[in-house]
């Protein structure tokens, strides 16, 4: 059996779920298998302490240039839907970061300028004789966008005679489809707060596409959870299970530890959901849509800045409180523009209430369709295609009992087959992906995203948004840019920090809060960008918030606030306000502290921050 844990954000729980259950299940004797597929940021070794014994790098093409046999013609950079190729002046500039490794500009090149060499994108480190289960993971190369080729080399160790428990990646995009492929079920866990719901009726959009079976595990319950529980039974999805929320299982959880060796009544708990476990494939819910405001708009309001800061605050892991911060720094900072680059989950318009005033459509990849009544069943197109996403399919025409088709959730969007196909059977048309938006609030104008379910190129749709928010910047003469950016360290993240003036780490006192920001810091010394780092729940381990501490000096950083574990931020949450709004809590008076730390270091000459 195959079961993937997933969430539409991070920071329900997940991993926290899939290792205690792999654990409960082993004690029972079961054959279990852990695989950790969040290459960008995996944490379940954090709590397995394994000792690997083998270990596989991963590559991928990616193209060299040879300057003495190009003549600049710039056709690779014109076929190039990522954007990773520039010709400038007869140079040909590769940006590996945002090369997807998929051979386009190699095969347009007339000159044979651009050969395509494997490169190491990450590794896959597996342990068979850990005790009690089996376990391996994957590692992204800090850097690197192509996180599905590692998830699918993790899933080279499933086993049919195991029960699998794979812990996937948080969010909706093409390393969680990769993930999620091929599973028996899908257990969604959430949390019952607006943010929690929100990001869950993403995920639930993503599973039922894939048309796996889904259930739903509550974390941090609080034994009513009305908010999930409604929207469950509107969908026609169980509740699997509930974890209720203690304050001794995070504390537990922070420090590492395996909970149901501390807490029999959790142990059952699991067991009880693994044997019965309900799932359910009802068809796909309407997504919400933002509705765009109708009559006419008062103008933005125009500030007198001659120039503007961009502060982008992320965070290696989900739930760490980044948007908290965010939305609550939205209602201090004064001159400003908004952008949420976390697209493929977006939160902050839940607590900031954005009036749309301009929707767009992104088009963000190409559509490729194969037309049986052509396709000769050659097969270069499979042949050429670098992600296995070409498959045989039935009869074709008269010469071939078979024809190719385009698997879509394997599509990438590169292009690169129209080009091959020899009899025109394959046409590429331009694919809507997601769409973008310009919206009014009470903290001043929000440029955002939606990207649509199980779609690529959301780095393409977080360079969009950033870019629309600068240009608001520029028009309004605003003081600072806030951007709240995605989890992790792959494509997305990495369109949030290049560029930037100031990233702000929001992290948290755990072995997994430390791991991911050490991961996300290290991103941010990759682009060359100042970090400053901020603390949430910080008086959850004090030991881990020392050893925070002591890594931010060590990478010239700087600590600028400790937001203490306050029941009042879940209050505001609940409430659909900041926590600013909310009142003035030890969590707010923390965040107040913040901003005023924020304008110290930009005030500050750049060489100093």
């Amino acid at each position: 059996m195959v079961i993937t844990i997933a969430s539409g954000k991070g920071g329900t729980g997940k991993t926290t779920f899939a290792v205690n259950l792999a654990h409960a299940l082993s004690e029972r004797n079961e054959n279990v298998r852990l695989l950790d597929c969040d290459v960008e940021e995996p944490n379940d070794h954090l709590f397995v302490r394994p000792v690997f014994t083998e270990e596989k790098d991963v590559v991928r093409p990616k193209p060299i240039w040879d300057e003495s046999t190009c003549t600049g013609c710039g056709k690779c950079a014109e076929a190039c839907n990522y954007n990773a190729i520039a010709v400038i002046k007869g140079k040909v500039l590769i940006f590996n970061d945002l090369c997807h490794s998929c051979g386009v500009c190699s095969y347009v090149c007339p000159e044979g300028s651009l050969v395509e060499k494997d490169a190491v994108i990450g590794t896959v480190q597996a342990a068979p004789t850990n005790k009690p289960f089996f376990f391996a993971h994957g590692l992204l190369n800090i850097g690197e966008a192509l996180a599905p080729s590692v998830v699918r080399a993790v899933k080279q160790y499933l086993s049919p005679e195991a029960i699998n428990i794979i812990d996937a990646s948080p969010g909706t995009a093409c390393p969680v489809v990769e993930a999620v492929e091929g599973s028996d079920a899908v257990l969604l866990v959430t949390e019952p707060t607006p943010f929690g719901l929100n990001d869950l009726k993403l995920a639930v959009g993503l599973t039922l596409k894939i048309g796996v079976p889904t259930g739903i595990i509550i974390n941090r319950s609080d034994g009513e959870d009305r908010i999930i529980a409604e929207y469950a039974e509107e969908v026609g999805l169980p509740i699997t299970g509930r974890i209720p929320f203690r304050r001794e299982y995070a504390e537990a959880y922070s420090s590492g530890q395996i909970l149901v060796n501390l807490f029999p009544e959790l142990k059952e708990n699991l067991l009880h959901i693994y044997d019965n476990m309900a799932t359910a494939q009802p068809p796909i819910p309407v997504e919400d849509v933002f509705e765009i405001e109708s009559g006419k708009q008062e103008p933005f309001a125009t500030g007198s800045a001659s120039d503007y800061s961009e502060i982008t605050v992320i965070s290696g892991k989900g739930g760490t409180g980044k948007t908290t911060v965010v939305a609550s720094l939205a209602q201090l900072a004064e001159n400003k523009i908004l952008a949420d680059n976390d697209v493929d989950a977006a939160d902050l318009h839940l607590l900031l209430e954005p009036v749309v005033r301009e929707g767009h459509d992104f088009v963000g990849s190409t559509k490729a369709v194969i037309d049986p009544g052509k396709c000769t069943g050659c097969g270069l197109c499979a042949d050429y295609c670098h992600f296995a996403a070409i498959r045989r399919d039935g009869p074709g025409n008269d010469t071939t009992d078979t024809t190719f088709r385009i698997e879509p959730l394997a599509c990438e969007g590169c292009g690169l087959c129209p080009l091959v196909c020899p009899e025109g059977a394959i046409t590429g048309e331009k694919n809507v992906t997601g769409s973008w938006y310009v919206s009014g609030t009470d903290y001043g104008p929000m440029v955002h995203a939606r990207l649509g379910i199980a779609e690529e190129n959301s780095g393409r749709l977080v360079a969009q948004v950033r870019n629309r928010a600068q240009q608001l910047a520029d028009e309004l003469k605003t003081a600072f840019i806030l951007g709240d950016g995605p989890p992790g360290t792959g494509c997305p993240v990495i369109a949030s920090v290049s560029g930037t003036d100031l990233v702000v780490v929001v992290t948290e006192p755990t072995v997994s809060g430390v791991h991911d920001m050490e991961r996300v810091m290290q991103l941010a010394d990759h682009f060359r960008v100042p970090t400053a780092v901020v603390i949430n729940k910080a008086d959850l381990n004090d030991e881990q918030a020392q050893r925070i501490a002591k890594i931010t000096k060590e990478h010239g950083s700087r600590l600028i606030g400790h937001i203490p574990f306050d029941r009042e931020v879940n209050d505001a949450l609940m409430a659909g306000k900041t926590v600013i709004e909310y009142g003035d809590s030890e969590a707010a008076r923390a965040i107040r502290e913040i901003w005023t730390q924020l304008q110290e270091i930009l005030a500050a000459p750049f060489s100093q921050k």
